[in-house]
């Protein structure tokens, strides 16, 4: 009978040989399950791995069936707290189902996107999950050549992608916009994101259509755009106030510009909602702390992570049934301080 294993050495395949008599392969064959073992053997080869305690690293399981159960994650910047909400979803469902996760930043650097994802391919990931790509149609031909499947979240820009998930800016920026005209808002101003996103030209429409639907016009004065960042928010925000008359609301690109936005308006001494109601996008965690609390539209970060990464271990295991190309979420209008009626 063997006894337990007991060394701080971990037993070794060479070590299941000795004790079995067996050769080196043998011992491997009958581990992988492999029917060119006799059944016999393959049972007290297995016995004696389990009573000494041998567990199979992660590096000789990779080896044998061409696996490492890791994932690549690209982002643009680990600052952006949208970026934290998505990869805390994937990290959780990468975990349950057993995979790791390797995080990189692109910086929203469309070259240095394709060296990480290259990079990750050469690590020999099982997979990669992009958020916010900037890179777009650049990835058809690169697609092509992969070998390892790619999940998109919220592409930036335009490009036909086999698999995405992304929020429907469009729907979530009407429920905005409209949120203001009910409240009798009919000069309400727009703070976009000046690199041309795919996310922000939807949002400007659907802000358009908003407006359009209830006949209501557009003010070219009111409208400005940033890099999505606070800075420039609040930068955005100085431009339309050095422009007459001033809107009485603002619905921005995101909640870092809506941020920002604020902050000009507190600097001018100028009363939110009662003077500018602002509006922003994605519902951070800082929304709801803001003086006074950003009315936003709520994207469903994490539940988003979590589902990209479903779509990734669907297409990995070749269980795709379910698995639509490309994935929309509503967002959700959360209602807070930040938005009144406009003063008579």
């Amino acid at each position: 009978m063997l006894r337990p294993h007991t060394s701080s050495k971990p037993v070794s395949i060479k070590d299941i040989a000795r004790i079995a008599n067996v050769s080196h392969s043998t011992v491997s064959r009958a581990l992988r399950n492999s029917p060119l073992v006799h059944p016999s053997t393959a049972e007290q080869i297995r016995k004696i791995a389990s009573e000494s305690g041998y567990r199979a690293s992660a590096v000789a399981r990779s080896l044998v069936n061409r696996r490492t159960h890791t994932i690549g994650v690209v982002v643009t910047t680990i600052a952006d707290p949208f970026n934290g909400e998505v990869v805390s979803g994937i990290e959780d469902k990468a975990n349950h189902l057993g995979y790791s996760v390797f995080l990189a930043n692109s910086k929203s650097e469309p070259e240095r996107e394709l060296r990480v994802v290259h990079s990750f391919e050469e690590r020999r990931v099982d997979g990669i999950i992009v958020t916010s790509s900037r890179v777009g149609a650049h990835y058809a031909d690169l697609l092509e050549r992969m070998n390892i499947p790619v999940v998109f979240l919220n592409n930036h820009n335009p490009g036909n992608f086999a698999y995405s998930v992304s929020i429907d800016d469009g729907n979530g920026a009407r429920e905005a916009t409209n949120h203001l005209l009910d409240l009798g808002h009919t000069r309400i101003g727009y703070i976009g994101d000046e690199f041309g996103l795919r996310s922000n030209e939807n949002r400007l429409s659907g802000f358009r259509g908003a407006l359009r639907s209830r006949g209501v016009k557009e003010h070219a004065e009111a409208m400005e755009s940033g890099d999505g960042s606070c800075a420039e928010g609040a930068a955005a925000m100085e431009r339309i106030l050095k422009r007459t008359p001033l809107p009485t609301a603002v619905f921005c690109y995101n909640d870092q510009t809506a941020l920002g936005a604020m902050s000009a308006l507190h600097a001018r001494g100028i009363r939110i909602p009662e003077e500018i109601s602002v509006v922003g996008f994605d519902d951070l965690p800082a929304a709801s702390y803001a003086s006074p609390p950003l009315t936003t539209v709520r994207q469903p970060m994490e539940q988003m992570g979590r589902r990209a990464m479903e779509i990734l271990a669907g297409l990995l295991s070749g269980e795709t049934a379910g698995i639509e190309g490309v994935e929309k979420f509503d967002g959700e209008l959360i209602v807070r301080r930040s938005t009144a009626s406009p003063k008579k």
